[in-house]
């Protein structure tokens, strides 16, 4: 109860949360409903399998996204290494990538650089 009293004060000072690594280990479709959050990252595990021939995580992914955006939250796919996976990710609606493909990890002074890459 505490824990939630703090996350929804800190959406009142506009602090925007974010559900890491959703879809794997304890996170749970009741974190959904219980946590105040703006976004929903899509664990890489997912991601690692679109735009590949035989790719089973499509439907997975598709119903991720959706959910998400019903409940008017933005989802976040980790681990986008490849054209192929943004390319994907873009037909099924995923609203911001993160990963290799985007950029490499960099030190915050060098953070302004741009990839290149829309969704």
């Amino acid at each position: 109860a505490g824990t939630l009293r703090t996350l929804h004060a800190l959406k009142r000072y506009g602090v925007r949360l974010s559900i890491d690594d959703f879809g794997t280990g304890y996170s749970s479709l009741s974190y959904l409903r219980r946590f105040p959050a703006d976004y929903l990252k899509l664990d890489g595990t997912f991601v690692r399998g679109l735009g590949v021939e035989g790719g089973v995580d499509d439907p997975i992914v598709r119903s991720v996204i959706q959910l998400a955006h019903s409940l008017d939250m933005a989802v976040i796919a980790e681990w986008v290494t490849t054209d192929q996976q943004v390319e994907r990710l873009r037909l099924l609606g995923c609203d911001l990538l993160q990963g290799y493909r985007v950029g490499e990890p960099v030190l915050a002074d060098s953070l302004g650089q741009r990839s290149g890459i829309t969704i």
